[in-house]
């Protein structure tokens, strides 16, 4: 039934992860992690600093390997890939820095371009008219000679995304998007992650502390914690459920001794640093 065949399409992962287990050193990160990412919706991944949401996204493109477990992309495992096979897998997956990881010594364009010349065998006309329309995508238009010192943070942030969707990838990843910028501006990033998916049937995944932008955009919140799924479900769904964590974490509440509360990872030098800083 051709209703049935399309329904199955439609609802088969784009991205799996199998019992997921990463560490460093001592320090478990990822504890067993399951989730499956459904095409053409928002997932937006939730939990304290340490639990293991920019960890978990450096393995779904690849920047790093389980220690055990399985990701696999599109119906084929890619944990197991060497670079030059990943390479063609990141081709169909963009990527929000979080703080947008612009060239300062680059135009707008330039920067834009970047993935093109790296990637494409487009004519410069070709990446001309591809930079524009990425530019036109996120609401900016006619400042491909501008640098990013010339641009507020709301635009980086949005230049920074027409970077990472110039390629017209299937997935996008966001790494804390609203981060740094004033409500009426992250308002404008939450939007052009709806647009996306509306508009170019795109599949987000977005990690994020903020609160009101994940009820916003998300179709589905999971929220991680010691590097496990503690809720899983829609945004009113999770807020329903009555774990004192989840709900200390919702409403912004510090316990102490709560194990909301996860140490930061150290290196070797005694420097400090959140574990999921991408």
């Amino acid at each position: 039934m051709p209703g049935a065949r399309a329904l199955a399409v439609r609802t088969e992962a784009v991205i799996r992860l199998v019992g997921l287990r990463k560490s460093f050193g001592e320090q478990v990160v990822l504890d067993g992690i399951n989730m499956d990412i459904r095409p053409a919706e928002t997932t937006v991944v939730l939990g304290p600093s340490g639990c293991g949401k920019s960890v978990m996204l450096k393995h779904i493109v690849g920047l790093l390997n389980p220690d055990a477990g399985q990701v696999w992309f599109e119906g084929r495992r890619v944990d197991t890939l060497n670079e030059r096979q990943w390479r063609e897998v990141r081709l169909r997956i963009g990527l929000l820095f979080q703080m947008g990881a612009l060239f300062d010594s680059m135009s707008v364009g330039q920067n834009i371009e970047f993935p093109l010349i790296e990637h494409t065998t487009m004519t410069r006309e070709e990446r001309r008219r591809r930079i524009a329309a990425a530019l036109e995508t996120v609401d900016l238009r006619g400042i491909e000679s501008k640098l990013p010192g010339q641009l507020s943070g709301g635009q980086r942030k949005r230049v920074a995304l027409a970077r990472a969707i110039v390629l017209e990838p299937r997935v996008v990843l966001y790494d804390e998007p609203t981060t740094g910028l004033d409500p009426v501006r992250s308002d404008g990033i939450n939007e052009l992650i709806l647009k996306l998916k509306r508009e170019m049937g795109v599949t987000n995944i977005v990690v994020t502390h903020d609160l009101t932008s994940a009820r916003k955009v998300a179709d589905r919140v999971v929220m991680l914690l010691n590097g496990k799924v503690l809720a899983d479900g829609t945004y009113d769904e999770v807020a329903r459920i009555r774990d004192s964590r989840v709900q200390h974490f919702l409403l912004g509440q510090y316990v102490r001794g709560d194990d909301v509360a996860i140490p930061e990872q150290s290196d070797t030098s005694g420097h400090r640093e959140p574990a999921d800083t991408l």
